[in-house]
């Protein structure tokens, strides 16, 4: 697993050790005493896997998290620096170390706004598509954690929307997702691997 100290990570892997699944987590130096307690730690750098591709086997299914944190238009640099190279870097790992699964969280689109982040991501997915492997995309649009309190005024706007049939399909792609929602998905991901490629949309994350 890429990113694994991050909000989705970490709540991922201590549900996959509760599980009795055995987790090896990319970290750097400087943020190993982050990961979860049980995790088996290969620290390295995200962006280049040449020197850790060869710890990733005999893993059975790779999960990329790495991401900017706090994605705005303005950091759009950011997006092809770090989002772009790092799944990049993890599907050559994957591919190379015989993995049979591959996880990546994307973005839900098209959407209004985010055009750089939301072209980052479908860069990504493209990548994973063309690998060969089997795979599983989720396209959440905005993650919701206990500690973001805004977005919640915004539930009123979404339940309207979804009333509207024009306004229906986008209202239930954008949908505002609960952290755990997107965690539980996650898991079923790993222990039900696709069978090709299998794409999670927000609406089938919430129904899980």
């Amino acid at each position: 697993m890429t990113g694994g100290t991050g909000y989705l990570g970490r709540p991922l892997i201590e549900a996959l050790l509760s599980r009795g699944h055995t987790v090896r987590a990319l970290t750097r130096q400087a943020s190993r005493s982050r990961l979860p307690p049980g995790a088996t730690v290969v620290v390295g750098d995200a962006l280049d896997s040449g020197g850790w591709v060869g710890d990733v086997a005999p893993a059975d299914t790779f999960v990329h998290l790495i991401g900017t944190p706090h994605p705005s238009p303005a950091k759009a640099a950011q997006f092809k620096a770090v989002d772009l190279v790092s799944i990049e870097a993890a599907v050559r790992a994957a591919t190379t170390a015989g993995v049979k699964h591959f996880v990546y969280v994307s973005v839900a689109h098209p959407a209004p706004v985010m055009k750089a982040f939301i072209d980052v991501r479908k860069q990504g997915e493209a990548m994973v598509s063309r690998s060969g492997l089997a795979a599983t995309i989720l396209r959440p649009w905005y993650v919701l954690v206990s500690w973001h309190r805004w977005p919640l005024v915004l539930m009123p706007v979404y339940a309207v929307a979804r009333l509207i049939p024009s306004m229906r399909a986008g209202a239930e792609r954008l949908a505002l997702i609960p952290r755990q929602a997107v965690v539980d998905a996650l898991v079923k991901a790993v222990e039900t691997p696709a069978d090709g490629l299998r794409i999670l949309e927000a609406g089938q994350m919430l129904n899980r």
